[in-house]
């Protein structure tokens, strides 16, 4: 592929997201960032964990955009006493014909929406593990494959703790990006009241793109350009919350990066973040229109790809700093190249 017809599919691309994004804010209103997180995420396949209050169209969200790209959707409402089969699906006996039939769960849709992941205990999370990492499921020893696209949007509610479960580190770091959906400002909430508060009101936008549309642009991010320089700022970021200061490229000061920023992070990211940053990256190069990735698009994906991944310390937690806060006086400390 020539530059020229790179530059037409990307500009095509780029296209297409605004049309959805255009589609899907009719009735997610004040929710842009958080739509293109969602198709940034898809574009990457990966999966995206949503922590945000009740009543902000998480559910709605991900609804539309299944029906706008024409694909289908699955809410799995996660409860205590909810069952791994609950999720997967499980062999019922036939008795016409003496043998045992698979009825598939809701993880078998494209769109899987994970609703208060938090609330269900481990085993019950960990059936999510293999079809999220894999793309398969194992059902009384038969492997099966998921359809592609597969995608898991999975929710949590900050403020109701009550009778919750702490997503393990190994299930966290499968989140491509976690992002948080704050309220709406107020012109948006005006907006939403002229727009929603119809009791008879039905939430359709049909088809928006074609079939190919999000494969094709997963196929284009291999033919994003990712400059060594900006390679290089990458892994300066991900050693940095390692403390692997000395490891630091050379337009570092890794002393001064030191004194900053020693103490402050238990656990880094893993290279599955670096991946993560790495294809964030790229896609939100290719949803600007570019065919390279520069600085500004790692620094607007790092956050949401390395929040639910920085554990802070005791120290930072004591003063009050967060993962985010942390990332923030990261990105004030390495050096843009």
């Amino acid at each position: 592929m020539n530059d020229d017809e790179l530059q037409v599919k990307i500009e095509k691309a780029q296209s297409d997201v605004a049309e959805l994004i255009d589609a899907l804010s009719v009735y997610i209103i004040g929710q842009e960032d958080f739509l293109k997180r969602l198709i940034i995420a898809n574009i990457c396949n990966g999966h995206i964990l949503v922590e945000g209050l009740p009543g902000l169209a998480k559910t709605l969200t991900i609804k539309l955009f299944a029906e706008a790209i024409g694909l289908n959707f699955a809410r799995i409402q996660f409860t205590p006493d909810l069952l791994p089969a609950d999720i997967l699906g499980t062999h019922i006996y036939n008795p016409n014909d003496q043998s045992f039939e698979l009825k598939k769960g809701p993880v078998f849709a494209n769109f899987v929406l994970a609703d208060e992941i938090n609330r269900a205990p481990a085993k019950v999370q960990s059936a999510l593990l293999e079809a999220m990492e894999e793309g398969t499921v194992t059902l009384a020893g038969e492997r099966f494959t998921l359809p592609v696209p597969f995608m898991v949007m999975a929710t949590q509610n900050p403020i109701d703790q009550e009778g919750t479960y702490q997503l393990p580190e190994a299930q966290m770091d499968r989140f491509i990006m976690k992002v948080i959906v704050e309220y709406p400002d107020r012109q948006s909430e005006e907006a939403i009241i002229e727009k929603m508060a119809r009791p008879a009101l039905e939430l359709k936008i049909g088809k928006i793109i074609k079939d190919n549309s999000l494969t094709d642009m997963q196929k284009l991010l291999d033919n994003i350009f990712v400059d060594q320089k900006v390679i290089q700022y990458i892994l300066d970021i991900i050693q940095c919350s390692r403390n692997e200061y000395e490891q630091l490229s050379e337009i570092q000061d890794p002393q001064t990066v030191k004194d900053q920023m020693s103490g402050l992070i238990d656990f880094g990211a893993s290279p599955r973040a670096t991946i993560a940053l790495i294809l964030t990256s790229k896609a939100h190069a290719l949803i600007s229109g570019r065919k390279y990735v520069l600085p500004q698009d790692v620094r607007a994906m790092v956050h949401d790809v390395l929040r639910h991944r920085l554990i802070p310390s005791y120290e930072a937690e004591a003063n009050n700093m967060s993962s985010l806060k942390i990332i923030d006086q990261l990105l004030d400390i390495i050096k843009l190249p």
